[in-house]
């Protein structure tokens, strides 16, 4: 549904009386994926669709605005995106939004990561970029794994953010934003409480995945890592790393190994050829092939791409 930015009505053919009477209404609202978009649907409820650029099987971290999208964003009131360190196609339009405010949740100094919060992470963002082998050629996330909406409770912080953010753009409907946020949040904890005992009984199981994109599920719900062929947003990882992975997987008694939306499986068939090792169903971390097609925001499917993960990770690492 396409909203003016502002909240202004045409008084054109209008009367004064009518005008006084019309109520404002929420502005334009862009998201990056369909994760956040979701999040975003459950605030602003029935008062609005939620405009998601990436389109179904989409890939996050690879993405090139249509021209339609670029224009949308020139009138959006409010960019909620994760950040550049998920969608670096993303950072330019951000920069560049002409009335709209861009609210980066990553960068939110209460969002949750591996060991501390943003704000802890902040300096490491920055030292990191050399760590890895640069003979594999992987693009990390400087340091820090944006996949923050993989972590419930920083879902939960989102909501909040994400309300106050649209009351003050929108204060006439400030009490319905925060009653959705809260009500999200309910539904949230209950999506964690059955993951955490639908988890319980594979926690000690390794596994494989495409890339580096879980460590705030495992860490939430008590998994072991997961070994990751590419350590960033690669289409391929290298030869050498590969070999080393495989090396690394025979050793440590690895089960299942998991494709990716958006990924081709080709690599992993490959790697694990002449193995014991089982090729899971694939999974989805942003969304991008649960989205329904119409490019809004659909608020059901954040707890839903939980699930997804727990029960595709549950479903092979217990299968005899």
């Amino acid at each position: 549904m396409s909203r003016p930015a502002t909240m202004a009505f045409a008084l054109t053919g209008m009367t004064a009386l009518t005008a006084l009477t019309a109520r404002a209404e929420p502005p334009l609202i862009v998201t990056d994926i369909p994760a956040t978009g979701s999040l975003v649907q459950q605030v602003l409820g029935d008062l609005g669709d939620v405009q998601v650029l990436l389109p179904a099987g989409g890939n996050a971290h690879h993405y090139q605005l249509r021209p339609s999208q670029a224009a949308s964003l020139q009138d959006a009131g409010l960019l909620i995106w994760v950040g550049p360190e998920l969608t670096p196609w993303l950072a330019r339009a951000a920069e560049s939004l002409t009335q709209g405010v861009s609210l980066p949740l990553l960068a939110l100094p209460q969002t949750q990561h591996p060991g501390g919060t943003a704000e802890d992470h902040d300096h490491a963002a920055h030292d990191h970029d050399h760590e890895h082998d640069t003979d594999d050629h992987d693009q990390d996330h400087g340091g820090i794994d944006p996949h923050a909406w993989l972590d419930p409770q920083n879902g939960k912080l989102w909501l909040a953010a994400i309300a106050e953010a649209l009351a003050k753009a929108d204060p006439e409907h400030a009490a319905t934003y925060t009653e959705n946020a809260r009500l999200g949040a309910q539904q949230i904890d209950q999506t964690s409480a059955a993951l955490t005992a639908e988890l319980a009984s594979v926690a000690g199981q390794r596994f494989a995945v495409f890339h580096d994109a879980y460590g705030h599920f495992t860490g939430r719900f008590g998994l072991q890592p997961a070994i990751a062929l590419a350590l960033g947003d690669a289409a391929t990882p290298s030869a050498a790393r590969l070999s080393a992975i495989r090396d690394e997987m025979l050793a440590g008694d690895i089960r299942c190994i998991f494709p990716e939306t958006g990924h081709d499986p080709a690599v992993i068939e490959s790697l694990i050829d002449g193995t014991d090792i089982r090729i899971g169903d694939m999974l989805d971390p942003a969304g991008a092939s649960l989205v329904t097609g119409n490019g809004t925001g659909d608020k059901q499917l954040y707890p839903a791409i939980l699930q997804g993960l727990g029960q595709t990770i549950t479903g092979c690492l217990s299968s005899e």
